[in-house]
């Protein structure tokens, strides 16, 4: 049991003592302060017999607070002000705040260990005032200082305690506010997140339900961001969200909502007034605010790239906030299927559209894996005489529940989902085998591979490249890589470099669909190209107008000037066949003279002009043999 103290009963100052009382307790506050340690013995003792001991560390605490506490009232009682005791004591204040910060004791065991420490003090006062033969009013006196000091000790440990418990609840409150802020919102834009978005929807339907008033979902999907984070990295593509997120929130009114669903995909909802002049005019103000480029990094790291978006809208009352966004989602693919850049509004049959589409990219995904592509070859000929110079590559889709895919039905949709890249590798190692296996054969053909503007994103291109030629043995100068003009101008300066590169492994390059895209004549001296392939709009137009036959002696003789080979495309009338000829276009293709075939078809096409060479060489050879033998007869 914990003794109290009874000769005290009030807190009050004793009063001033008289001067021989004051000396005496001078006297005794010097014993006390020499017999610290054995105050701090008692109180540990107390602790032991009272078998709650805490950890090591704990009890040092403990017994550091009682020497300096029996240090501060000893001071006080032998003369010192009470300030400069008090002062003394903030060692030991400070201990509580420790241990109350850390959890190390609780607060029933600290009180127990003030008040064994009293305790124990006490003792020592008593023996010490014996030992010293003071009077009793000295002792009453003395008591009376521990019994303060005890107060103001036992107040100022429940302050510490207070003050920590304080703390705590207000740590725990703020990682509770930054918990639930995390749960609802994006951790890198810090926009609300699909979570809180969805929420404040179903709330949004509740309001329009009761009210009659207009609601609208804007699902924002940037194009082509795939590429920008596996050209510039994840730490780029990162910086380029938090940009377009701030460029969005500047673009919605206060009483719309934006918020990031994840990767690059945003939403916005807006109702009522924000939607007075409807929600296409949200979605241009969106698109508009991304028209201007991004800068990201600093200094000479710096990289400034330009993005679009798709924006697809769902308007009106919806069963739930889910569906108003899936709408809005199956939307947001018809902008991309349209051209990308733009924003369409959702309608019914859609879903049945975005269906298959998804269905088809299921197929897609399993084709190259089941060897379901395939290649075929159209020839190209010199028009000089006729004689097949080439190859070009085409990949064609025999899916076993499909049937034949025509190429415009999957190719774009390879592009928009990156696997392209993967195809892409796969067309140029087969090409490339294949035409090596010809040459090989006797036929001394080059073959011509179309390169998708995803596959000119990254350096790959270049070891695809280069690791295809190892591979398949064809010489590189057999090996035309064919790019369209828009596919050039994506990024015009690592378009350049790449192409440099790939150029230097004796590589040609050609520019497919001439004449369609922007590049100028500046464009075209920077890269570094072989050929140029007129687009067949401007050959299926010669029958029509004159002006037709203009522009292909334009394009003919810009090919001239810049010592560039000129490839017509699409020749199917013999008319258009003899203008080429007459502007001296050096090399065409086209159904007039062979369609795509297969490896077996374009096998049997090469011999036949082989054997039909061979018997044009042989009939030549007949012909002149009668001749050389009349001019050796006497």
């Amino acid at each position: 049991m914990v003794r109290r103290l009874v000769e005290v009963m009030s807190f009050s100052d004793p009063g001033p003592p008289v001067d021989g009382l004051e000396e005496d307790l001078r006297r005794l506050g010097e014993a006390l302060k020499a017999r610290t340690e054995d105050v701090v013995r008692g109180m540990v003792l107390r602790t032991t017999q009272s078998g709650h001991v805490l950890n090591e560390l704990v009890e040092e605490s403990f017994a550091r607070v009682g020497t300096v506490s029996t240090v501060a009232v000893a001071r006080w009682m032998a003369g010192e002000s009470p300030e400069v005791a008090r002062e003394v004591g903030q060692e030991s204040w400070h201990i509580f705040g420790q241990l109350a910060a850390q959890r190390a004791a609780p607060l029933n065991e600290v009180t127990k260990r003030c008040l064994r420490w009293c305790d124990a003090a006490e003792d020592v006062v008593r023996e010490t005032a014996a030992q010293l033969d003071l009077c009793p009013e000295v002792l009453t006196r003395a008591l009376s200082m521990l019994q303060r000091s005890l107060n103001v000790t036992l107040v100022r440990m429940c302050e510490s305690f207070e003050t920590e418990r304080q703390v705590a609840h207000e740590e725990l409150t703020r990682r509770q506010e930054e918990l639930a802020f995390m749960a609802t919102h994006d951790a890198l834009t810090g926009l609300p997140n699909r979570t809180l978005i969805l929420d404040r929807i179903e709330q949004m339907l509740v309001r329009s339900r009761r009210h009659q008033t207009p609601v609208a979902a804007l699902f924002v999907d940037l194009d082509n961001f795939k590429s920008i984070n596996d050209t510039l990295g994840h730490a780029a593509g990162d910086e380029l969200l938090q940009a377009v997120a701030a460029r969005l929130d500047g673009a919605v009114r206060a009483t719309d909502t934006l918020g990031r669903l994840g990767g690059d995909e945003f939403v916005v909802i807006a109702e009522e007034l924000s939607l007075a002049a409807g929600p296409e005019l949200i979605a241009e103000r969106l698109l508009e605010a991304l028209k201007q480029p991004f800068t990201l990094g600093e200094g000479d790291d710096a990289t400034t790239v330009t993005v679009t978006a798709s924006v697809g809208i769902a308007a009106g009352d919806r069963l739930s906030a889910g569906d108003l966004l899936r709408d809005a989602d199956i939307a947001m693919y018809r902008a991309k299927w349209d051209g990308r850049n733009r924003h369409a509004v959702f309608e019914a049959g859609m879903q049945d559209t975005v269906q298959r589409r998804m269905e088809l990219e299921m197929d897609l995904r399993v084709a190259l894996e089941n060897d379901e592509f395939l290649l075929v070859y159209q020839p190209t000929f010199d028009l000089r005489d006729m004689s097949p110079t080439g190859m070009e590559a085409l990949i064609r889709w025999h899916s076993p529940t499909r049937g034949v895919v025509q190429p415009d039905d999957f190719i774009p949709l390879l592009e928009e989902t990156g696997l392209i890249t993967q195809i892409g590798k796969w067309v140029l190692e087969q090409a490339c085998q294949q035409g090596a296996a010809w040459r090989e054969a006797g036929y001394p053909i080059g073959m011509a591979v179309n390169v998708s503007g995803r596959q000119l994103d990254t350096d790959e291109l270049v070891s695809d490249v280069r690791d295809a030629l190892s591979h398949s043995g064809l010489e590189p100068s057999a090996l035309t890589l064919e790019l369209t003009e828009t596919t050039l101008m994506r990024d015009a300066e690592e378009t350049a470099r790449r192409l440099t590169t790939i150029k230097g492994l004796g590589v040609r390059i050609a520019i497919d669909d001439f004449g369609t895209g922007y590049s100028s004549l500046a464009h075209l001296q920077k890269f570094p190209v072989d050929a140029l392939k007129i687009d067949r709009s401007f050959i299926s137009g010669l029958h029509d107008n004159q002006e037709g036959e203009t522009l292909l002696h334009t394009l003919v003789q810009l090919g001239k000037a810049l010592s560039i080979e000129t490839l017509a495309e699409g020749i199917e009338q013999t008319r258009e066949l003899s203008v080429l000829q007459g502007e001296q276009c050096d090399s065409g293709q086209g159904f007039l003279y062979a369609r795509p075939l297969d490896v077996e078809a374009t096998e049997a096409f090469l011999e036949s002009y082989a054997t039909s060479l061979q018997a044009h060489a042989t009939s030549l050879q007949a012909v002149s043999q009668p001749s050389a033998r009349q001019s050796t007869t006497p």
